[in-house]
């Protein structure tokens, strides 16, 4: 037996269940993984409220960790019992003692970087791969936009920018967290509670606008984050945390400049092994060199059995950078 967190209807953080389950031994392709820590992602509150619904219960949660490898299943090269790996395209269930993965969505973990480190920065650092190295290659000397810069992703978007010469403007929902995301290395920053983003977009910028926008809130800065852009840019629509773009009237992107929109993911950009490698080798080399840090709170580090409070963390907006859960903690 062992324990994982579960949940059998959705809704708030209170149906998250701490139990026990008998894992299965691991498929064919497939390795089976000692968590030794698990990455939070914003991404799994839409699966635990129904934003993105499950289509069976009860349900594991989770798709990112690090830990070491316990069994090999059958038609596995590469990986060998022992191997410390970090994933996090993995099905969901990541939030557990022990989980199951495809061997092809699971990465060396180089001894340079801790267990903490791989959990805390796997997912969201190939969000920003993808994001700014495919979705749209940002130049030396670029600038851009970049909602939540002082999130787990925007706070290494903040870092990778800096790494390649280039200018972002971050928004921020408080003093503190402009604060962090400038240290992080965001050239400068936009408090959207209390500055009009588009505007402080052109002023920053000396009437030019940006050439992308990297957008995760949604439905709420749709409007300003089409403003701030410059004739022909693009709008990269990653995110929802304030809801889903609807409804949207294709005309206004010629009103506004013909511009161009995306809605890209990450199961978009790294789909097989070469990808996979591709992505992780650089933001390994990136986190090795010390060109982006990943440090986590201890007050965003939890027990496994405290994914419930972590979730309300997550959810309460206060928290910046990682979550973690510890196994067995």
């Amino acid at each position: 037996m062992a324990k994982r967190i579960q949940f059998s209807t959705h809704g708030g953080p209170e149906v998250l269940e701490y139990v026990d389950f008998t894992p299965r031994e691991p498929a064919a392709g497939e390795v089976q993984i000692e968590n030794r820590v698990v990455g939070i992602n914003f991404i799994d509150t839409y699966v635990r409220s129904g934003l993105y619904p499950v289509q069976t219960f009860p349900s594991g949660l989770g798709t990112e960790a690090a830990g070491v490898v316990a069994k090999v299943g059958a038609g596995v090269s590469g990986f060998q019992v022992g191997d410390r790996v970090v994933y996090a395209q993995a099905g969901l269930g990541a939030y557990s003692v022990v989980h199951n993965v495809v061997a092809d969505r699971v990465a060396h973990l180089p001894e340079a970087i801790s267990f903490e480190q791989g959990a805390a920065s796997f997912l969201k650092g190939l969000t920003v791969y993808y994001l700014l190295r495919e979705t749209y290659e940002i130049k030396s000397g670029e600038t851009f936009l970049f909602y939540a810069a002082a999130g787990g992703v925007g706070l290494i978007a903040c870092q990778w920018a800096k790494a390649l010469g280039a200018k972002l403007i971050g928004t921020v929902g408080s003093d503190d967290k402009a604060a962090l995301a400038r240290q992080a290395g965001a050239w400068a920053t936009i408090n959207y509670r209390s500055e009009n983003i588009a505007q402080r977009v052109l002023e920053l910028t000396d009437g030019q606008k940006v050439t992308v926008v990297y957008d995760s809130v949604g439905k709420d800065t749709w409007e300003a984050s089409l403003d701030s852009l410059q004739r022909r840019g693009l709008m990269v629509s990653f995110g929802n945390t304030s809801g889903t773009v609807t409804g949207v009237n294709l005309g206004i992107l010629n009103q506004k400049g013909s511009l161009y929109v995306t809605r890209p993911s990450l199961f978009g950009y790294v789909t097989n092994r070469a990808e996979l490698d591709k992505a992780s080798s650089e933001l390994f080399s990136l986190i090795a060199s010390g060109a982006i840090k990943v440090d986590v709170s201890a007050n965003q580090i939890f027990g496994l059995s405290e994914a419930q409070k972590a979730h309300c963390a997550l959810e309460s907006r206060q928290t910046h950078g990682s979550c973690l859960l510890i196994p067995g903690r």
